[in-house]
């Protein structure tokens, strides 16, 4: 199933944490070139404020960057930038309406596109939208 893949799924994934997308192995990942910046910026600043070590910050930063290489990345295209400034059905942060906006995109070329985060705030966006959402 090709499904889109917020920074939410992909650091629990990396983290091994609690609540980590149970069907993670079945997926054809898929999201924004946003997606890289986000999580490694997360290691960063986990790393900067002493929450993590340098050698789990390195160790984190490097299966980002392995699993990444396993994505399907979409460009931030001025068209999926006027797409997040305009008004979505529910309230959505900058980053977050990115991310929808480029799944919107992607899903014209692929329509049965599912969408993945553990944010709840853009599951309900993305259902407002027709996306089917997994990993609540």
């Amino acid at each position: 199933m090709i499904t889109y893949v917020d920074s939410s799924v992909l650091l629990r994934i990396i983290q091994a944490a609690a609540g980590a997308l149970g069907m993670w192995p079945t997926i054809t990942p898929v999201s924004s070139q946003l997606l890289r910046v986000e999580c490694l910026r997360v290691v960063d600043r986990a790393r900067a404020r002493a929450a993590i070590d340098d050698a789990t910050a390195a160790a984190d930063r490097s299966a980002i960057l392995e699993a990444l290489a396993t994505f399907s990345l979409a460009p931030v295209t001025d068209a999926v930038l006027e797409r997040a400034a305009d008004a979505f059905p529910t309230a959505l942060g900058t980053l977050d309406a990115i991310h929808l906006a480029t799944a919107l995109a992607l899903r014209e070329a692929h329509p049965e596109l599912a969408f993945a985060t553990h944010d709840q705030e853009l599951a309900v966006a993305a259902r407002a939208v027709g996306f089917a959402v997994v990993g609540e």
